[in-house]
């Protein structure tokens, strides 16, 4: 599988994912109707159809031993584990009525569920 990487991204390096310009934008208005948060935490857990799941949600305080990127004026904090998951993965957003929300295009992935939230490897 073909990734393709958004030429738009403005992210610090080493870059880990590739948010496109829709995720960023989404991102920041997450942030924005977050009170407190300072950034996006992103981990992989254990679930879902496919066996592991993505895990975005908004933090108000920098987690211990994270990675950082930033893209525009979101900062990610990722979880040093989902890194290898996460490696060289698009994440875009679609607000499409039917199917919209966050997509991950994830050349680590083996499988995927019908939904696309879960993978596995």
């Amino acid at each position: 599988m073909t990734t393709q990487i958004p030429e738009n991204r403005e992210t610090s390096t080493p870059e880990i994912f590739y948010p496109t310009a829709a995720a960023v934008a989404q991102f920041s208005q997450t942030l924005a109707e977050t009170p407190d948060a300072i950034g996006i935490q992103m981990a992989v857990t254990g679930g879902g159809c496919a066996g592991l799941q993505y895990d975005m949600k908004p933090c108000s305080e920098v987690p211990a031993g994270f990675l950082v990127q930033k893209a525009g004026d979101v900062t990610f904090y990722i979880h040093p584990v989902a890194a290898a998951y996460l490696k060289d993965t698009v994440i875009d957003y679609s607000k499409d009525l039917v199917d919209g929300g966050f997509k991950f295009k994830n050349p680590n992935a083996a499988s995927t569920c019908g939904c696309g939230s879960s993978f596995g490897v």
